[in-house]
């Protein structure tokens, strides 16, 4: 029989992932990863909680679970380079960087030591084995598909992993749950990231990096204000950017625009539309791809450069050991450095890289 080592993080989804595969036949066996020890008492983020309700529903499917704590991993491999992005400017996506180096490295080495055979998570995506090796297909639950923040896996992970709710829709996830008794069917979804959890994000952030303030400026160079620094704001921000009236007698909204490091300057706009909020080309580093090697560089695909984005049709225009470009058919919204911009063929995710700027 498999033993197939579940992440269990107390939430609906893992759940009904181990109960799935226990009716399916599997040894399995639950662990629960504790990631973050700063402040776990605090309101935003208590995995007491999640720990108590991954415990009771370990008892109600009848495993054993294990409690792991991964928290040195996390601050070392994901949240000092957390930390390092966003001093140097940019907007990085953390549950990505998570997901790379914990939940399918430090997990998946620690199940291998318990004699798993498989590892398994909550996540709604897909594997699929092929004549040329495993691909990542997103999960048929289309509001719910999380293979944008998996892009990084590669055929070694992805062959000793299973995504047992990766078929399902979400309302069906909730209805198993409720039909067998979990005692979470109820509980909310988890926002964000669990050291930030619902905490306001800029007195989170200031703990970590000091204020730097510099100018406030319009595309035209003139001074509008002034920002408390450039790690605070992020590419198309519309809150908190502190300008309430407007300027110009338009009424339109002020937007984060660029970020000059240099000078550090903020760059505001008014108006969604404002062209300085539009990119057609960009520019990636660290690039991972599934399948061990990029796509054909006069391939057209599809990416999105932030999750909950639709795919946009592009072209990859160079690929090389230090990243890649893409040019888009369309301009782009705010695409913004750090984010992942990932690629897509239909179904699959073939893989992406972080952006590092992007173009007119």
């Amino acid at each position: 029989m498999t033993r197939v080592v579940v992440g269990m993080s107390g939430g609906v989804d893992s759940s009904v992932a181990a109960w799935l595969l226990k009716q399916q036949g599997f040894d399995v066996v639950g662990l629960f990863m504790k990631n973050w020890e700063d402040d776990d008492d605090s309101e935003y983020c208590s995995s007491r909680q999640d720990w108590l309700d991954a415990a009771s529903v370990a008892d109600v499917i009848g495993i054993d679970i294990e409690a792991v704590n991964f928290a040195a991993e996390y601050r070392e491999r994901v949240f000092a380079e957390f930390l390092r992005e966003y001093a140097a400017g940019r907007t990085p996506n953390p549950d990505v960087l998570c997901n790379a180096e914990i939940k399918f490295k430090a997990f998946l080495d620690h199940a291998m030591r318990l004699g798993a055979g498989r590892i398994a998570t909550g996540h709604y995506a897909r594997v699929r084995e092929t004549a040329h090796g495993w691909e990542l297909l997103r999960g048929l639950d289309a509001g719910k598909d999380q293979s944008y923040f998996l892009h990084r896996l590669n055929q070694q992970q992805l062959a000793r992993t299973l995504f047992p709710v990766g078929a399902l829709p979400k309302t069906e996830v909730r209805r198993i749950a409720a039909s067998i008794g979990l005692p979470n069917a109820r509980k909310k979804d988890s926002t964000g990231i669990c050291f930030i959890g619902e905490r306001p994000f800029r007195a989170f952030l200031n703990r970590y990096l000091p204020t730097r303030p510099g100018p406030m400026k319009t595309p035209d160079g003139r001074v509008v204000g002034e920002h408390i620094g450039l790690a605070f704001y992020t590419l198309g921000q519309r809150r908190g950017i502190g300008l309430g009236g407007s300027r110009d007698g338009s009424g339109a909204p002020w937007f984060v625009a660029r970020k000059d490091v240099a000078t550090n300057t903020l760059y505001v706009a008014q108006g969604h539309d404002h062209p300085w909020l539009f990119s057609r080309t960009l520019r990636a580093t660290a690039a991972s791809w599934v399948g061990g090697a990029a796509p054909d560089a006069a391939r057209g695909c599809g990416a999105k450069t932030r999750y909950r984005q639709a795919d946009s049709a592009c072209r990859m225009e160079t690929s090389d050991a230090a990243g890649f470009t893409l040019r888009f058919e369309q301009p782009q919204w705010a695409v913004t450095p750090g984010q992942s911009a990932v690629l897509y063929d239909g179904e699959v995710c073939l893989g992406g890289g972080i952006i590092a700027h992007a173009d007119d």
